[in-house]
């Protein structure tokens, strides 16, 4: 026979004290309530004794609050989120909130069954980083005056809380990189979507190639191809365009399927080819060449999104104004972004690795 559940009741009854009392100790609040530390020594000696655990839903229902908070990004195995994940995860710990982790695949039927889903489990706030169907969804939380904040990419025509990235201007500053280097005939490799970070993305390469009177190399993948279908369109691409001396990257799994496609078709070309990807990664260090590369500020972003969360679930009259943070990302130059050969350029230090 199952062992039942020991509930505040008993504890209250096995101690000869309220369940008011009881409630106070477990929620913290026994200091304010003025209970003597000899009673809350007792109360939380016998919880931890019986190992009480408080039953969330219940909690829930009576505060309405379920102290959890979802995030929800396209693939939580993809290195960028992952990585974005753990900060997040590790500020909510040490404000007192659990966080939900899941993956919508940019798909808008997956994206709005996990949110009704989550809202009727009552979480308290949502961190999204939105398929582009899903506007009307997101705009239904906000009226209903449930915390959310966007990430990444958001939709032009509603007002909402977001933290992301000046795409635009870091994909302009990494073009003019490898144009400082030498490279004139630079290739932009990205994905067929009308996703505003992607296309600011592009807009960056084009001003930065259109500055300099230079002639616009461009691949868009469709989204939904596997990698074994990306790699094909890519070899393709290469293959009709030799005279190509660069590429830029717009996501890293697409460096990761252009690498492949170079090592394995290509390999007199990749320390000859200039290359550079939006998202840096740990791997690209170590890679040879090592690979350049737009760092997010993983961190900075992290704490951002924590910190617009916190105050708007702090703020339950939805009382806030709309706040909309634009961060700065940064360039890593390494070894694949080398000034072309001929190139005279000012002579770095032998000490300072630095690339320009």
């Amino acid at each position: 026979m199952k062992k039942k559940r020991p509930s505040i009741k008993d504890i209250a009854t096995k101690l000869n004290v309220s369940v008011t009392t009881v409630s106070f100790v477990i929620n913290g609040k026994a200091k304010e309530k003025r209970i003597s530390d000899e009673l809350i020594k007792r109360v939380q000696e016998y919880i931890k004794e019986i190992n009480y655990k408080p039953n969330q839903l219940a909690q829930s229902l009576r505060t309405g609050k379920s102290k959890i908070i979802v995030f929800m990004v396209e693939d939580i195995s993809n290195y960028f989120f992952a990585k974005l994940a753990r900060i997040i995860e590790d500020i909510a710990y040490e404000k007192g909130y659990k966080v939900l982790f899941c993956s919508n695949d940019n798909k808008d039927e997956k994206s709005v069954e996990l949110i009704n889903l989550f809202k009727d489990k009552q979480v308290d706030g949502f961190i999204i980083i939105p398929s582009s169907g899903i506007r009307s969804t997101i705009k239904d939380l906000i009226e209903e005056n449930i915390p959310v904040v966007l990430f990444d990419r958001y939709f032009t025509d509603l007002e909402t809380n977001y933290v992301i990235i000046d795409n635009e201007d870091a994909a302009f500053k990494a073009t003019e990189h490898l144009i400082k280097n030498g490279f004139k005939n630079i290739a932009f490799i990205t994905t067929d979507v009308e996703q505003t970070q992607m296309l600011a993305r592009l807009n960056g390469y084009i001003n930065g190639v259109t500055n300099h009177d230079l002639k616009e190399n461009l691949l868009k993948i469709p989204y939904n191809r596997k990698s074994s279908a990306r790699k094909s369109i890519i070899k393709d691409f290469l293959e009709s365009n030799p005279d190509l001396d660069s590429i830029f990257f717009a996501t890293n799994y697409l460096t990761q399927d252009g690498l492949s496609v170079i090592k394995e078709n290509f390999p007199d070309s990749i320390n000859e080819l200039g290359l550079i990807t939006f998202d840096d990664n740990t791997l690209y260090e170590i890679c040879t060449p090592s690979i350049s590369a737009v760092a997010q500020p993983l961190n900075e972003i992290g704490q951002n999104l924590m910190d617009l969360m916190l105050k708007l679930l702090q703020d339950p009259q939805g009382k806030l104004p709309i706040n909309k943070i634009v961060l700065k990302a940064q360039l890593q130059t390494r070894m694949s972004t080398l000034a072309k050969k001929g190139l005279i350029l000012p002579k770095r230090s032998a000490i300072d690795p630095k690339l320009t």
